[in-house]
């Protein structure tokens, strides 16, 4: 996979993680994504999504 379409995937699995795919963008995915590379990079979103929660979270909250 090239620099750009994994760059190109990241964006799609962030923009459909919040909420705000495009339809264009979707169809695109759909045609010329490959599942395996989708999976990854939204296991990787998500484990920094949780990481980023516990952090924020150990910030503010007292020890």
């Amino acid at each position: 996979m090239s620099v750009s379409g994994l760059k190109e995937t990241f964006k799609s699995v962030a923009a459909a993680f919040f909420g705000v795919q495009s339809d264009k963008n979707r169809q695109r995915d759909f045609t010329q994504g490959k599942l395996s590379h989708f999976i990854i990079a939204g296991l990787i979103a998500v484990v920094l999504f949780i990481g980023s929660l516990i952090a924020i979270v150990s910030i503010v909250l007292p020890s």
